[in-house]
């Protein structure tokens, strides 16, 4: 085995064990034991237990931040946008689970603020620009946009933490769901929204 070769294996090994166990409930012995390998091979290519949780970390990171990162590029309308977002997150949740449990989890020594919010702040920051133009076509402040895509992307990302369990309906179902109260709601929104209760 060459060493990415060996390097790929023991990411795969260490996502399979960290998404059972999470980062403490998973010891070195139990790695090297899985992977058929020595400790001190685990050691060489990632320094320490926490280097390949780290990497593991990344690896996912980056996986799901381009799925929806393409999901939300090219030319589209928004409502169409919103759709192919919301499935890249459900398509990502059947196809990775372990990821996502991992992502969901800990936060990865090198990311103490933690990955999956670092994650949705990006990808909010993505889907503020959609807003922002959507509502500007409205003749809403573009400036709300911001606020919109925040609590857009944690409705998305909310009802995919759910769905990773629940698997029912099937992701089809579930988006066409998530785009139904997305979008109609966007439709009726007010332009100067206030609240009704003292």
């Amino acid at each position: 085995m060459t060493g990415a070769q060996r390097r790929a294996q023991l990411i795969d090994v260490g996502r399979a064990l960290f998404a059972l166990r999470g980062l403490d409930g998973t010891t070195i012995e139990e790695i090297a034991a899985a992977a058929g390998v020595s400790k001190p091979v685990i050691y060489e290519h990632f320094g320490s237990k926490e280097g390949l949780y780290t990497q593991v970390v990344d690896v996912e990171f980056h996986i799901l931040l381009r799925s929806v990162t393409t999901a939300l590029a090219g030319d589209a309308g928004s409502r169409e946008l919103l759709e192919r977002a919301a499935l890249a997150l459900l398509d990502y949740i059947e196809n990775s689970t372990d990821g996502f449990r991992i992502l969901m989890r800990d936060a990865a020594p090198s990311q103490p603020e933690g990955a999956f919010s670092t994650l949705l702040s990006r990808i909010a920051a993505r889907v503020e620009h959609i807003m922002a133009a959507e509502f500007e076509k409205r003749g809403y402040l573009p400036q709300h946009g911001a606020i919109y895509a925040q609590m857009l992307v944690g409705m998305v990302a909310m009802t995919g933490q759910w769905w990773l369990d629940a698997r029912q309906p099937d992701k089809r179902t579930v988006a066409a769901h998530l785009v139904n109260l997305a979008w109609n709601g966007l439709s009726g929104l007010s332009i100067d929204p206030q609240l009704r209760s003292a």
